[in-house]
């Protein structure tokens, strides 16, 4: 069983009735993380990329550290000005008790990629993957809470967590009232150590220090799936309606407006119905683009090579059988519709597999050449890549 799969089976089995959205939820000796990230990957993605603040920051005592303290701009022939990491300055900062952030790592390492789809495939909703290093028992951040769920994989080391819970039930970004501070003492206190994994819903307030030396840990944060968004998405959905889509009757007697919002609850309730929640997910999952990548250097179509893989890269993909054998897929607002022998193909794709031509030649019996069709269609439709990478 990889790291991967090791950590998402976690997120299955009663978790989703018993904490998701709930409690805080501890899992030691989930698996040897070691591997899913290293120092060495985090020095290349330093020195190889342009990690504008505030994607890379540090923090120290819950205040930012100033760029420039640790970084210099430089100018390029084209006028653009990019901060260059001062790696002197910045291993000064960090042994002084900074903590480094690096934000939206799943968008520069495959392997922390992996990670994130994987848990959106899971937990059905978008999924950023945050990372952070310590080297001392400071706490870079302080007492605070996030406006999403977050599920934490010690890769090195250890912190304590000293956890409160939520003062505001479900805060969101966009709010009517910020949280009032917790009083008293924690409701738990965890060290969370190499190969372990932490759960806290949105809300939930945690300070967070190393305890033994050096740290590394990655936060994958949860978008969180509200009410609001179900009922923004019933409303555009709801401009079918003429009802919805008239004039206000703003000059109308009193009984006349009366009646006009009944006629709207009508419609609205109507749009309540049950399963509606399903649908909701289903359509958002179906229009999500996922992580598009390109197929170079296929530009055209894709060859029949046998050992070329292919994926999808839209978050969401369905499939279903329709009542003439035929197999309709959705995946990144687009649909489409293929004979029966594609079955074996797609249920393979949507699983997520990174998948070689051959492979899924051998599975359904089609030709390679028939699949390398299939996989241009949709690489031409921006929802999968192909690459000689497993």
């Amino acid at each position: 069983m990889t790291a991967i799969t090791a950590a998402v089976e976690c997120l299955g089995g009663d978790f989703p009735a018993e904490a998701f959205g709930r409690t805080y939820r501890h899992w030691p000796h989930v698996a040897d993380f070691t591997d899913l990230f290293t120092w060495d990957d985090l020095n290349e993605i330093i020195a190889r990329h342009r990690l504008e603040p505030p994607r890379l920051r540090l923090f120290n005592d819950g205040t930012q550290v100033p760029p420039h303290a640790y970084t210099h701009p430089v100018v390029t022939k084209r006028h653009t000005v990019w901060h260059r990491i001062e790696p002197g300055n910045l291993h000064h900062h960090l042994n002084d008790g900074a903590s480094l952030v690096l934000d939206a790592v799943d968008g520069l390492h495959q392997g922390v990629e992996c990670l994130a789809a994987a848990l959106e495939r899971q937990l059905r909703t978008d999924v950023q993957v945050n990372l952070y290093a310590s080297w001392t028992p400071k706490e870079g951040f302080g007492l605070h809470f996030d406006d999403h769920d977050v599920v934490v994989l010690q890769l090195e080391g250890a912190k304590r967590w000293r956890i409160h819970a939520s003062t505001r039930i479900d805060p969101l970004r966009v709010d009517v009232e910020a949280p009032e501070p917790p009083v008293g003492e924690p409701v738990a206190e965890i060290v969370l150590r190499a190969g372990d994994m932490l759960y806290l819903p949105r809300g939930w307030w945690h300070a967070v220090a190393a305890t033994e030396g050096r740290s590394l840990h990655l936060t994958c944060g949860l978008t969180p799936t509200t009410g609001a968004d179900l009922l923004a998405w019933l409303t555009s959905r709801l401009r079918a309606s003429a009802t919805v889509r008239a004039n206000l009757p703003t000059h109308a007697p009193c009984d006349a407006q009366v009646a006009h919002l009944g006629t709207l609850l009508k419609e609205f309730t109507a749009g309540l119905h049950e399963g509606v929640i399903e649908e909701f997910l289903a359509a958002r999952g179906a229009m999500d683009p996922g992580r598009p990548m390109p197929s170079l250097p296929y530009v055209d179509c894709i060859p029949a090579e046998p050992d070329l893989r292919v994926r999808l890269t839209a978050s969401g993909a369905w499939y279903e059988v329709d009542g003439e054998g035929r197999i309709v897929v959705g995946a990144g607002g687009q649909q489409w519709t293929f004979a029966a022998p594609v079955l074996t193909v797609i249920k393979q794709l949507v699983d997520g597999r990174n998948v070689s031509l051959g492979e899924l030649a051998v599975a359904s019996s089609l030709t390679v050449g028939q699949i390398a069709a299939l996989a241009t269609e949709l690489v031409a439709a921006d929802v999968a890549a192909v690459s000689r990478r497993r």
